[in-house]
C-alpha cells in the first residue's frame, strides 16, 4: 500500500508538473508569424489538460456513487484525484474568458470522462470549474503541493477538505448517471 502511494504520488508529481508546464497561457504579444503556432499550442494544451481534468471527474464521480452519493474529502483517492483535478484546471485561471481554449478543454472533457461530461452538460461543468479555480491561489497551491513530497498526504488532504463542498455539488449535479 505505502509503495502503491508512494508511486502515486510520484506520477501524480511528474503530471502535475507536465499539466503547470503545458497549461499556462502565453499573454505577450506575439509576432503575426507565430501566434498560428502560439493558437495551436494553447488548443493542444486546452485539450490535454481537459482530458486530465474528464478523467479525474470520472474517478471522482465513480467514488461518489460508491460511498452513497457523497464526496468523502478524507479518502486518500479522492484527494489524489481532487489534485489532479486542480492541476489540469489550473489553465482556466489565465484562459477563463479564451473562448477557444474552453472549447478545447470541454472536447478534451469529454473524450476522457467516457459519458460523464456529454455536449449537454460541458459548457455547465466547464463553467463550475472555472468558478472554482479562477479566483482561487488553493489551485496553484494544490499543484505546488502535489510537487512537495514531504506534504504531500497532508496537502492533498487539505486540499480535498478546501474543494470539499465545491467537488460534492458539482458531482451531485451528474444526477444518475
Amino acid at each position: 500500500m505505502k509503495k502503491t502511494l508512494i508511486f502515486a504520488a510520484v506520477m501524480l508529481m511528474a503530471g502535475c508538473g507536465f499539466m503547470k508546464n503545458s497549461t499556462s497561457s502565453n499573454t505577450t504579444a506575439q509576432p503575426a508569424a507565430t501566434t498560428t503556432a502560439t493558437t495551436s499550442q494553447n488548443s493542444n494544451a486546452a485539450m490535454t489538460a481537459g482530458q486530465g481534468a474528464g478523467n479525474a471527474l470520472m474517478n471522482l464521480y465513480n467514488q461518489y456513487k460508491a460511498d452513497g452519493n457523497k464526496y468523502d474529502y478524507k479518502n486518500m483517492q479522492n484527494a489524489l484525484n481532487t489534485v489532479t483535478l486542480l492541476a489540469n484546471c489550473e489553465g482556466l485561471k489565465d484562459n477563463y474568458k479564451n473562448t477557444t481554449y474552453l472549447k478545447e478543454f470541454g472536447k478534451g472533457m469529454v473524450a476522457s470522462s467516457l459519458g460523464l461530461v456529454t455536449q449537454n452538460n460541458v459548457e455547465t461543468v466547464t463553467n463550475s470549474l472555472v468558478d472554482m479555480v479562477k479566483n482561487s491561489e488553493t489551485v496553484q497551491n494544490a499543484t505546488q503541493t502535489a510537487q512537495n513530497t514531504a506534504n504531500t498526504a497532508a496537502g492533498y488532504a487539505n486540499t480535498a477538505a478546501q474543494y470539499a463542498g465545491a467537488i460534492s455539488s458539482l458531482l451531485s449535479a451528474f444526477g444518475g448517471k
